[in-house]
């Protein structure tokens, strides 16, 4: 047999997956959940458990054309239709057509007597009359651990709940069934058992660090599968649940010889009279005052002028205070988001931990899709990491939007004491462009200067300019500092 068709044999035999439809979990589980086998998710309250299993099945009747059922042990079918309403999934639109199933099993112990042998063929036949009156390719079990509360035999329950999730393969249907998470570090599940009858087990987890919630998310295991290992921050937005599967990006990514103003004139000049590359990054660097949301704000300006769309993320100041400050050099910033060209998102450092400021500017970019991007001032996060969190958050982020050839433009404040051709988080060995802004005395009154440290992949001037900023903009001088 030749290495080829080995090669395609194993591959036919390798484990079939079904997508979620969940943003990062198929890329998580390199391409969604083993097809026709249980998946099994664990976690405690409000950590999204429900969430993911109704997104899982409405994405597949929306998007994959495949029918669900869900059976709920926990919620009655009104509140969860309730629930979901806010997340855009009409559920009764989806009953009504008969692409879902959704039903609500009530087990009252006061109608249980236990007593003898006992199965739980009647919870499968309620189960299979739900999959087969929609014909349904995907199911949802949700909070199947009700059961153990009713019953003392609980080795029964075990060997019952295996049975099911045997039927279930041999009903070929993809199936996520949820459960509490068990207290302490050996038990995953609470009652210790269903992880093992499962292909898959997945952790959702809710803590609380530095006052700020964060779910994260871990794949515990995925029999005959390749998968990501690390746990991983998801947020439940709007939209859904948005997971950020990146840990590391190769360095394969697509660069581009085409040339973008940089929104000042003398700039440009100094960068070979073209500006930025497309899809680069650049860092402007500088202690307080020297003008650095001024350079940005030129080249956010810029990008809008040739009818571009910019996000700019404000960690300092408000959109308003920003929009207002530049009108005094001669920008006019409102028109653009007017336009809907220019999206502003300020927040304070401290709304969140440094792995979710990255899922939500992960979040935000995917949404608004801009050409590029300005992160004003970066070194802000500092309040809320260590420097190598921040670097690694940052070098993360960087990968993602250059794999999206998106320019991008980071502002970084340096501290007065600070040698100022370095930076507070040091980035400037991961950027293609570094610009340093300086104040300098002279003569009882204050100099601004501009140099380019480097830049990469074209000619650059190596002198120092001095600028000004005027009503009419950042204006930088021919004459060179001597």
């Amino acid at each position: 047999m030749t290495a080829d068709r080995k090669a395609e044999r194993l591959q036919n035999r390798s484990v079939q997956k079904v997508p979620t439809g969940i943003k990062g979990l198929d890329e998580i589980t390199g391409g969604g959940l083993p097809k026709n086998r249980p998946t099994l998710i664990c976690g405690g309250p409000g950590c999204g458990k429900t969430l993911l299993s109704m997104e899982y099945i409405v994405n597949g009747i929306n998007r994959f054309g495949e029918n669900g059922a869900y059976i709920s042990f926990d919620e009655s079918v009104k509140d969860l239709t309730e629930n979901v309403a806010s997340l855009g999934f009409d559920i009764d639109t989806m009953v009504a057509g008969c692409s879902l199933s959704i039903s609500e099993i009530v087990i009252n112990a006061e109608n249980i007597i236990e007593a003898g042998e006992y199965d739980l063929g009647g919870l499968f036949s309620r189960i299979g009359h739900a999959i087969d009156s929609v014909t349904a390719k995907r199911v949802a079990i949700d909070g199947i651990e009700a059961i153990f509360s009713l019953f003392s035999n609980q080795s029964i329950i075990r060997l019952e709940l295996k049975r099911l999730f045997r039927w279930l393969k041999e009903k070929e249907v993809t199936a996520i069934i949820t459960c509490e998470r068990g207290e302490g570090k050996t038990l995953i599940s609470r009652h210790g058992i269903e992880e093992y009858a499962s292909d898959c087990v997945i952790l959702l987890d809710q803590r609380v660090i530095d006052q700020t919630a964060i779910r994260r998310l871990h794949i515990l295991k995925y029999r005959g599968s390749l998968h990501g290992t690390n746990e991983y921050p998801f947020l439940v937005t709007g939209k859904g649940i948005s997971i950020l599967p990146i840990t590391s990006m190769q360095l394969d990514y697509d660069v581009s010889g085409e040339r973008i103003p940089t929104g000042i004139k003398g700039l440009d000049q100094m960068l070979s009279g073209k500006g930025y590359f497309y899809g680069s990054s650049i860092l402007v660097s500088g202690t307080a005052g020297t003008g650095k949301s001024s350079l940005a704000a030129h080249f956010a300006a810029s990008i809008c002028a040739r009818g571009k769309p910019c996000l700019y993320f404000a960690f300092e100041e408000s959109a308003n205070q920003i929009i207002r400050n530049m009108q005094s050099i001669g920008l006019d910033l409102s028109a653009y988001v007017d336009q809907g060209l220019l999206k502003f998102h300020a927040m304070r450092p401290t709304q969140y931990g440094v792995e979710m400021h990255l899922l939500t500017i992960h979040d935000v970019i995917d949404s608004f899709r801009p050409a590029a991007v300005v992160i004003d001032p970066v070194s802000n996060l500092t309040s809320i990491a260590v420097i190598a969190d921040i670097k690694s958050m940052f070098a993360r982020l960087l990968d993602t939007l250059k794999n999206s050839q998106i320019t991008t433009l980071s502002t970084d404040l340096t501290t007065g004491g600070r040698y100022q051709e370095s930076t507070e988080i040091g980035l400037s060995s991961i950027m293609d462009t570094w610009i340093v802004l300086k104040n300098r005395e002279k003569n009882d009154h204050r100099e601004r200067i501009i140099e380019i440290i480097k830049s990469r992949g074209m000619a650059h001037t190596a002198s120092i300019n001095r600028f000004e900023i005027t009503a009419a903009g950042f204006v930088i001088s021919k004459e060179k500092v001597k």
